[in-house]
């Protein structure tokens, strides 16, 4: 069975909250007495997960890269209770979904997944080749998020967007030349927000798949936005906009 390793207080504290019995292993820093230490150790035995004490050199050997805490749980990868088609079927109304073209850098891959979790995404897509994938230092960067938002990975992001479009999705693509700014157009209705790496941007099948481009109006000096801090505005100008429109019982199902 496939391992995942769980470094930080956030992303181990959502596994303990979801799925406790997959959790194998909790290492905690021998040297740690504080209140948050216990409380997590305390939480920890009443589950039944198993605790051991280990020194500094143990935990970066299993955190790799990713900043541990004093906290690394090994666990069992939980099975993708979400498919592809499931998020087809589930469109409605209040959908709201994020792609993600390109995007390599695991904690940008995190990042994008608290930010998606805090904005009531239903599901980030990304691409089976050249994507992140959820290492350590992307879990520890969604704080948690990697267990309640589904991360689907396609074969073909542009085939995926056709799909969505065929379900009445309107795809939103993030571009920084786009003549539009993001707050000029309407981004109610059933939505996915489509956006690359800082770098290259959005490659050319998925930016001729967009129905729109938006730009970020930038009054500063830089000329782009890292990837997960782009999402984040896209995304909550989506949900301001949506939590400004009464939505009925009947358009959600």
């Amino acid at each position: 069975m496939t391992k995942r390793v769980l470094a930080g207080f956030h992303a181990v504290g959502a596994r303990l909250r979801h799925a406790p019995e997959s959790i194998e292993m909790l290492y905690v820093d021998e040297r740690r007495r504080d209140a948050r230490m216990v409380d997590l150790q305390q939480r920890a035995k009443a589950l039944g997960v198993r605790t051991t004490p280990a020194d500094v050199e143990r935990l970066r050997a299993l955190a790799g890269e990713a900043p541990h805490q004093g906290v690394v749980a090994v666990a069992a990868e939980l099975e993708q209770p979400v498919s592809w088609d499931d998020v087809l079927n589930r469109i409605n109304a209040t959908s709201l979904l994020l792609l993600l073209d390109g995007i390599t850098d695991p904690r940008n891959l995190g990042a994008s997944l608290r930010v998606a979790d805090a904005a009531g995404v239903s599901a980030v897509v990304v691409p089976r080749d050249r994507s992140a994938e959820l290492t350590p230092a992307a879990l520890k960067a969604a704080a948690g998020a990697a267990e309640t938002v589904p991360l689907i990975t396609v074969t073909n992001l542009a085939r995926a967007m056709d799909d969505l479009r065929d379900a009445g999705v309107r795809l939103v693509g993030a571009a920084g030349e786009a003549p539009q700014s993001l707050f000029d157009i309407d981004l109610t209705g059933p939505l996915a927000w489509a956006l690359g790496a800082e770098d290259a941007g959005l490659r050319r099948l998925t930016r001729e798949r967009c129905d729109v481009l938006a730009r970020i109006p930038l009054a500063g000096h830089v000329e782009s936005l890292n990837v997960s801090v782009a999402a984040g505005i896209c995304l909550f100008e989506s949900k301001r906009q949506r939590d400004l429109i009464p939505i009925s019982p009947d358009a959600r199902a």
